[in-house]
């Protein structure tokens, strides 16, 4: 009786390790090799996130950049053109101001030589006005 306990336990000890040996190569390693590549996995994700993060923050500051210098291109083109518009307003306030200085002093020539004509035309008609202011006189 002791050697049928003995050889049931040393076949149940052979089974168990024969056991955990078949277990070992079909269930743990495959699922130890599979649960460390998922960690792998998981790992270069999160690397790939953060260097994807790091070239959206380049692209960001890049984005803003060109927006700045945008910026500055435009208010310099308003300066100038607004410069300028200030040139050819004043060119033609110029042109303006001369003709009218112009047509002024075409005014004041024709005005003058009217003046001239008028006083001319009134000593010529002088001695009427004598007359018939002494005719006036000497009927009162």
């Amino acid at each position: 009786m002791l050697d049928m306990n003995l050889v049931l336990l040393l076949s149940t000890a052979v089974l168990f390790l024969a056991l955990i040996v078949v277990l070992n190569k079909i269930l743990y390693k495959p699922l130890l090799d599979f649960i460390d590549n998922r960690n792998n996995l998981i790992k270069k994700d999160l690397e790939s996130a953060a260097k994807n993060a790091d070239d959206v923050s380049v692209y960001y500051e890049e984005a803003n950049q060109i927006i700045l210098d945008a910026k500055n291109e435009v208010a310099s083109k308003r300066i100038e053109l607004l410069a300028s518009a200030h040139a050819d307003a004043e060119k033609k306030l110029e042109a303006k101001k001369s003709k009218l200085e112009a047509e002024y002093g075409e005014f004041i020539k024709t005005l003058e030589s009217e003046k001239v004509e008028l006083k001319n035309a009134l000593k010529s008609q002088m001695p009427l006005f004598r007359e018939a202011v002494k005719a006036k006189l000497s009927k009162i």
